[in-house]
């Protein structure tokens, strides 16, 4: 590290000699070195055909010049090698080239020494990961529907469902853990249904108190209670020739449960305080994370109430059976956080992604997008360390007795692939080796991707 701190800028390095150019133009990755000040002293074929910028008009310039990199004014991968003697090794970044293209690529860094081991500035390859990016973006739109993002078998299966039963009118029951995406789940009904654009109006039955719940669901005339000084509609009057979400539904009383049953059997409702009656022209949408078929076996909800809401069924499976589905929402709620908070955190290291597919998520999508977020607002680096996740991610993931089931294998072996991918810069004969697969069997599975 001392010899490395007395690099002075424009020391003695006169490039590369003629045999090692032609050996360093004949590979595919970028090449360049600089001396202690950061200036280029050589480039090879490659770094010219990926930036743009021939090798003429790279010599001698600062290199920030001639990648205009989006760590170069921050976390610099040469300056970083040239300070602690440390090589970085596949960093991944953006840089502009000549045309004002952006474009992502990967980049390793080492020191350069010369005959004498005495440290002269600095060696940078660098690659394209264009392919890799397209790879993951294919993916990632395979992977979404209406705002939903899953890869994972089940959920596709229910992909599959969604357009028949959004056709019909009748009253949709959705079930699945806190946090599992019920109401987005919801909002794709509504738009793929033939009520769209008329509103979709939501209630959550869990939150408010029996009176206000009726009040809010059938509205109320002035003086129906203690407060009600003007006539109010409700949910159902506001969601009319539209769709009412009934979120929570397991949760509201047995009085309610009478009236709300009245609305679903004969489609007309009596907001409080009145005796007149009113139809009610819009398509139910319950959901609930509780199992009613318990709660009707121990006598807190209806019978009747729960076959009338489960015309037709959704169970949108938890977080912890669909791993494979992990990294594209937890890169989606990175970008979305990148954009909340200014930053430009541009993903995981290989080690905080591994935190986040062993852990257990009993809080499901809605748990994991907090830990995304805790974790971009504490990333001082270009990609989230694991020592940026939430504390209970870090801790060993013991088994338990509802240890989830593996998911899905191709899912897996398309995240494993793109991971692989990413960590070798897109190098497929070095992924092929660490997969323990044929170069050709990693092509033909990469088009499948």
């Amino acid at each position: 590290m001392g010899r490395t701190r007395s690099v002075k800028p424009g020391a003695a390095f006169p490039g590369p000699p003629l045999d090692l150019r032609t050996i360093l133009d004949s590979i595919n990755d970028g090449v360049f070195t600089v001396d202690g000040g950061f200036r280029v002293t050589s480039f090879n074929r490659a770094a010219a055909e990926i930036t743009g910028v021939s090798a003429t008009a790279a010599l001698a310039q600062p290199c920030c010049e001639v990648f205009r990199a989006d760590i170069c004014e921050g976390e610099c991968a040469l300056k970083e090698t040239l300070e602690s003697g440390a090589p970085i090794v596949n960093k991944q970044v953006n840089i502009l080239t000549a045309s004002g293209q952006r474009l992502p690529i990967s980049v390793s860094t080492a020191l350069l020494r010369d005959a004498n081991g005495a440290v002269v500035g600095g060696v940078e390859t660098f690659r394209d990961m264009t392919l890799v990016e397209e790879l993951r973006k294919a993916v990632h739109g395979r992977a979404t529907f209406q705002d939903i993002i899953s890869a994972s078998h089940r959920m596709q299966e229910v992909f599959k469902l969604l357009p028949i039963i959004a056709e019909s009118d009748s009253t949709v029951l959705i079930l699945g853990e806190s946090g599992t995406g019920k109401e987005l789940m919801a909002r794709a009904l509504h738009k793929l249904s033939p009520r769209f654009p008329k509103p979709l109006v939501t209630l959550n039955c869990g939150a408010l108190p029996d009176t206000l719940l009726e009040a809010e669901l059938f509205g109320h005339k002035a003086g129906a209670f203690t407060d009600a000084k003007k006539e109010r509609k409700g949910r159902i009057a506001a969601a009319e020739g539209g769709t009412l979400f009934l979120d929570e539904i397991g949760d509201i009383s047995p009085a309610t449960q009478v009236r709300l049953l009245r609305v679903l059997q004969e489609r007309t409702y009596e907001p409080l305080g009145s005796n007149g009656t009113l139809k009610a022209n819009v398509r139910f949408v319950a959901a609930t994370h509780k199992d009613l078929r318990a709660e009707m076996e121990a006598g807190r909800f209806r019978e009747d109430l729960y076959y009338r809401l489960n015309v037709l069924q959704i169970a949108i499976p938890p977080l912890r059976e669909r791993a494979e589905d992990i990294p594209a929402l937890a890169h989606r709620f990175l970008e979305k956080q990148n954009g909340l908070h200014g930053k430009q955190v541009r993903g995981f290291t290989p080690e905080a992604m591994a935190a986040l597919m062993r852990y257990g998520w009993p809080g499901n999508i809605r748990e994991l997008e907090n830990a995304v977020e805790h974790a971009c607002v504490l990333c001082r680096h270009t990609l989230i360390r694991p020592e940026c996740l939430p504390p209970t991610l870090a801790a060993p993931w013991r088994a338990r007795a509802d240890v989830p089931a593996a998911p899905d294998l191709k899912g897996m072996e398309r995240t494993m692939i793109l991971a692989a991918m990413e960590r070798h810069g897109g190098n497929r004969v070095e992924v092929a080796k660490e997969l323990g697969i044929n170069k050709t069997t990693l092509w033909r599975k990469l088009k499948r991707i």
